[in-house]
């Protein structure tokens, strides 16, 4: 008898009539656009099932002979008209598009570059592992709806992250399944002479190649490199073979490749980048690269230094120290001793780039990425200020207050979350409603308008389409771990689609833990005498993957599962494996609370509640991250963080009361008080609340815009400004940095009369400092006068400049009258700090001197 087996794939031919079936594959465009996956659907639903939504695959495996029926198919084919034509709409260049009125952003002129370890755009490529994959998927579909000038670039992963499954004892088991690259919307780069493009990246001993796949997110091209070549070495092909995988030598191949190898690829491709947007630190090599261009062409380090990081943003999505990439000073001039040569610096030097407080001996890519940029935000307000104290080392004389750092606050893609019985809902009654994304009044109006009981109606409907497509999730995952028949038959009760009586919470997030995933389970008893209510019945999701070698999480999915396993949580928690975005998608569409738990304020943003608000469910959360800025009081339940001076075992028994107490007496009360109209309508209406006081605050277009007026214009101008004239700007201001650097340990300021303690109303308080400024001149600081009132919790903060009046025996004398404030008791301070108008920062210097 045979023993080996062989597959073979046979593949349609498409009938002309359906040719463009294969352009709507190649186009991620798919991944957000509901009409086109409609179409897939359509053709053969159970198949498109199998094929895990991938059109690629799907086009490869639909039959001839329902093609050829389709073709024939005068309804198919109307649809499949209208289908292309809003697609070749939206891809084409046209004269109306969005990105075009984008005020001091060019479009012919301007570029933004935007690079990122992962992207997040559909389960079909698996190039990401969780949230920040999805922001980069997000912020590239945005960039593409508002047609910004836009590329993006990561790394093409064979095998990307890995598929999770539950085994019967709770252990997170990782599969890893290499792609076959036919099978994704991805096609490889070639040069003039129709060759495979190659860029060459130097590494300490070799040379290491790598080739350029693209894939169009819409109009925004997003190029990846890929090591696995045959002229590599097996080590070599092995380096962007799997995301997050391998040691520290892994790791910081990686980021070579992405950061310098991927300008290499822009530059190979002949695309010309105004602003370079790093996002997270792993890319930040980038910086080195662009700067050893500029060296080669005639500028100092120092100069091409500031003619780089003026045109760079850069985006830190960490909370907490462990999240920054640390790599040895070893490992660092062993790869980029020769790097350092090339830009005419020291290792010493290259080295001072990346040194922080983390660790005398380690390189730390976020101080890389700081000290290389001019434009950097955290991703919520809670995070900014989080951010800025832990990175305060890199302006050390500036309070965290006033820190350069920023924030830009998260948002997801709207088109890509909303469910579609809400973009049916939309469609039909104000079709132009992708135009007012941002229209917070549009959103009022248009959600209010809903009739209570058919806005009830719809929110239902999708929990009913949620369990109905839990249902065989569980029960693949039940049957393959041997459990009994009779929890089997339990669970699909509980996942029956007429089953949606039950006040259901989801909770899908990675598995870390400062997530706290285990905090409602403080209270066992408690707990289990809400869920288990026969009145009120509750039920709580949860879904997650842990990184794999973060133990710790791993151990809260066993307990997870433990409790969910046992009475009296049994068939009223359920653990559901494989989260990825597919499945995201069906827990944000259909539960109704979303819960989320972290401890504060280690949540940076957190997009999942936003995804939950803007399809009507709630929030459940602790203030932190993106619901402190999104919550009012009435769209949802914000619970306060308790003190850090107290223990973190008091904390979360604090905090879980809080939360069982929201749960108890608020959440579970209003959601069962069902009024005559056959709907909970204080419910209803906070549903209503939260979807459209969310949905036009935190959308990816909204925070894509802000990237644009405050972070990516201003980086393009003055990028512009320093490298005109062969970079004469960024030589002055260099040259003004090391003058600065040079002098400011011997500046001082003293008072050369008392100032006055008290003054009657009406008069100036006359205001007289004495300054040394060690061989820099009055044009070159700023001294001014901060004046507070004492006890004020309202930002009461006025600054009032000193003006010079002349230098006497190597001294300079500036005043300043002060105007008469209203009567009261005010703080007042007097500082001094550099000045030069070229800075993009008043306090980028990181030098201040205070009287």
């Amino acid at each position: 008898m045979p023993t080996n087996e062989y597959t073979l794939e046979v593949r349609p031919q498409l009938p002309a009539a359906l040719s463009q079936l294969g352009r709507l594959a190649d186009n991620l465009f798919y991944s957000w656009d509901r009409r086109v996956r409609g179409l897939f659907f359509r053709m053969d639903p159970v198949l498109w099932k199998r094929c895990g939504h991938n059109p690629k695959v799907f086009l490869r495996r639909v039959s001839q002979s329902r093609v050829d029926q389709l073709a024939r198919d005068r309804e198919f084919m109307l649809q499949y008209q209208d289908v292309l034509a809003a697609f070749y709409a939206y891809v084409e260049p046209g004269p109306d598009r969005p990105g075009n009125e984008i005020p001091e952003f060019d479009p012919g002129r301007d570029l933004v570059a935007y690079f990122c370890m992962e992207y997040g755009l559909h389960e079909s490529l698996q190039l990401y592992s969780g949230g920040l994959g999805i922001l980069a998927g997000d912020h590239c579909k945005a960039a593409s709806d508002l047609d910004l000038p836009f590329v993006a670039v990561g790394l093409m992963y064979r095998q990307g992250y890995f598929v999770q499954t539950i085994d019967r004892d709770g252990a997170q088991q990782m599969h890893y399944r290499p792609a076959n690259l036919d099978d994704l919307a991805v096609r490889p780069v070639q040069d003039a002479q129709g060759q495979d493009m190659r860029i060459s990246i130097d590494f300490a001993d070799r040379t290491v190649s790598a080739g350029i796949w693209k894939a169009d997110v819409g109009r925004v091209p997003l190029y990846l490199l890929d090591t696995e070549l045959q002229e590599n070495r097996p080590e070599d092909r092995a380096i962007t073979y799997q995301l997050y995988g391998g040691d520290r030598s892994v790791r910081i191949a990686q980021e070579i490749v992405l950061g310098i190898g991927g300008v290499r690829a822009l530059r190979a491709l002949g695309v010309a980048p105004t602003v370079w947007h790093i996002n997270e630190g792993h890319p930040a090599f980038l910086i080195l690269e662009r700067c050893r261009e500029l060296v080669a062409g005639g500028m100092t380090f120092d100069a091409a230094l500031e003619a780089v990081a003026a045109a760079t943003v850069f985006t830190t999505h960490t909370a907490v120290p462990a999240g920054h990439d640390l790599f040895s000073r070893a490992l660092i001039t062993h790869h980029l001793g020769q790097l350092a040569l090339d830009m005419d610096i020291s290792e010493e030097y290259l080295l001072a780039l990346g040194a922080s407080p983390q660790g005398a001996d380690m390189f730390n890519m976020t101080a890389l990425a700081l000290r290389g940029s001019r434009q950097h935000n955290a991703v919520s307000e809670v995070h900014r200020d989080v951010a800025a104290d832990m990175e305060a080392h890199v302006w050390p004389a500036i309070s965290p207050g006033d820190s350069p750092l920023r924030s830009v606050s998260n948002g997801v893609h709207i088109p890509t979350f909303l469910a579609r019985e809400w973009v049916a809902m939309f469609d039909g009654r104000c079709p132009d409603w992708r135009q007012h994304l941002n229209d917070g009044e549009f959103w009022r109006e248009t959600i209010e308008a809903i009739p209570n009981h058919r806005f009830w109606g719809l929110v239902q409907s999708l929990k009913s389409e949620m369990l109905d497509d839990l249902a065989p999730y569980l029960h693949g995952q039940y049957e393959r771990n041997i459990f009994s028949r009779a929890r089997i038959n339990a669970m699909l009760e509980t996942f029956s689609p007429e089953n949606t009586r039950p006040l259901i919470l989801g909770f899908a997030r990675r598995f870390a833990t400062y997530k706290r995933a285990l905090l409602i389970f403080q209270d066992l008893e408690r707990l289990a005498r809400l869920l288990q209510d026969p009145e009120r019945p509750v039920i709580i999701l949860f879904a997650g993957k842990a990184h794999p070698q973060d133990m710790p999480g791993q151990a809260l999915i066993r307990r997870v599962h433990e409790f969910a396993s046992r009475e009296p949580f049994l068939n009223r928690v359920f653990l559901i494996e494989g989260h990825d975005i597919a499945l995201a998608r069906k827990l944000v569409t259909g539960v109704d609370v979303w819960l989320n738990t972290p401890e504060y304020p280690m949540e940076a943003s957190g997009t999942s509640g936003q995804k939950a608000a803007i399809n009507g469910g709630v929030n459940l959360s602790m203030l932190d991250g993106w619901w402190k800025e999104g919550f009012d009081g009435r769209n949802g339940w914000g619970i306060e963080p308790h003190s850090a001076d107290l223990s973190t075992e008091e904390r979360d028994r604090l905090e879980a009361q809080d939360l069982l107490d929201l749960l108890e007496n608020e959440v579970i009360p209003e959601y069962f008080a069902t009024g005559s109209g056959g709907y909970p309508p204080a419910w209803v209406a906070r549903c209503k609340r939260s979807m459209r006081t969310v949905l036009p605050r935190f959308s990816a277009e909204r925070m894509v815009m802000d990237y644009v007026e405050r972070m990516y214009v201003p980086a393009a101008r003055q990028g512009r400004s320093l490298s005109a004239s062969e970079g004469r700007g960024a030589a002055d201001l260099a040259q003004w940095k090391s003058r600065v650097c040079e002098a400011w340990p011997g500046v001082s300021l003293s008072w050369s009369e008392p100032p006055p303690s008290v003054v009657s109303g009406g008069h100036q308080a006359g205001l007289r400092v004495e300054v040394l400024l060690n061989g820099l001149t009055p044009e070159d600081v700023v001294v001014e006068c901060l004046l507070e009132e004492n006890g004020s919790d309202t930002d009461s903060l006025h600054r009032f400049g000193f003006a010079c009046m002349g230098e006497q025996a190597g001294a300079h004398r500036f005043v300043l009258d002060l105007p008469p404030p209203d009567s009261g008791l005010f703080r007042m301070r007097v500082r001094m700090y550099p000045f030069h108008p070229q800075l993009m920062h008043r306090f980028e210097m990181g030098r201040m001197t205070w009287l």
